[in-house]
């Protein structure tokens, strides 16, 4: 007889103060738009084929930070899952930047 464990994946963390909140929403944001925003600056500056670039460019350079960002902070039998730039900030954040505790974890 042949069992199959399913492994139970651990959830993405809840952040509780407001420090950390406004950290993971902040690095949320670099990630969802910095692309397009090297891309407008760069726009305003030169024009449209130099926009085009550096917003090719950009979108690799930022695919390139998102999973660097990802592989370090997700469990390794999670990273099969797709997690959008929230997921990701709130990951990073809790593991890397605001070591809360959880109290009900404690012994």
């Amino acid at each position: 007889m042949q069992t199959d464990f399913i492994e139970l994946i651990e959830p993405t963390p809840k952040l509780k103060s407001k420090k950390c909140k406004i950290i993971s929403f902040l690095l949320r944001i670099f990630l969802q738009f910095t692309t397009f925003l090297s891309a407008l600056i760069a726009l305003y500056l030169y024009d449209y084929f130099i926009a085009l670039l550096t917003l090719v460019l950009s979108f690799i350079i930022m695919g390139i930070i998102r999973s660097k960002i990802r592989n370090s902070v997700i469990p390794p039998n999670q990273r099969e899952y797709q997690y959008n730039d929230q997921g990701i900030a709130d990951w990073f954040t809790a593991r890397e930047i605001c070591f809360e505790t959880d109290e009900s974890k404690q012994v």
